[in-house]
């Protein structure tokens, strides 16, 4: 029988940092969901490329933004900028960076 499950990202299963970007993670339903929260100034070239040792973000992103301003350009050259409200399909294949002196915050669920 099916059962109401609660999990809160206040209260994250897995947390995780890399540079000016914390990643908290809950899993529910078989489905997981993540909070980014990045910092001014942080940018996944600089910050992420060490790490993940790619040229460019090789993850699918699915993601809703809660606050402040992502800006995101492929490796094609397309730009967009994602604010709260947006909803967004990113591509592997680009470089992402937090746009003004405040946190951009996003919901992401990793597929």
């Amino acid at each position: 029988m099916a059962t109401i499950e609660k999990k809160s990202l206040n209260q994250p299963e897995q947390t995780k940092s890399i540079g000016r970007v914390k990643v908290e993670v809950v899993t529910i339903g078989g489905l997981s969901f993540q909070r980014d929260t990045a910092q001014p100034g942080w940018r996944w070239s600089v910050d992420v490329k060490p790490v993940a040792k790619t040229e460019s973000c090789q993850v699918n992103h699915l993601l809703y933004v809660i606050s402040g301003r992502l800006h995101v350009r492929t490796n094609d050259g397309k730009e967009m900028e994602f604010n709260p409200g947006d909803m967004g399909l990113i591509p592997p294949g680009h470089d992402g960076w937090t746009v003004g002196d405040k946190p951009v915050v996003w919901l992401e669920i990793p597929h």
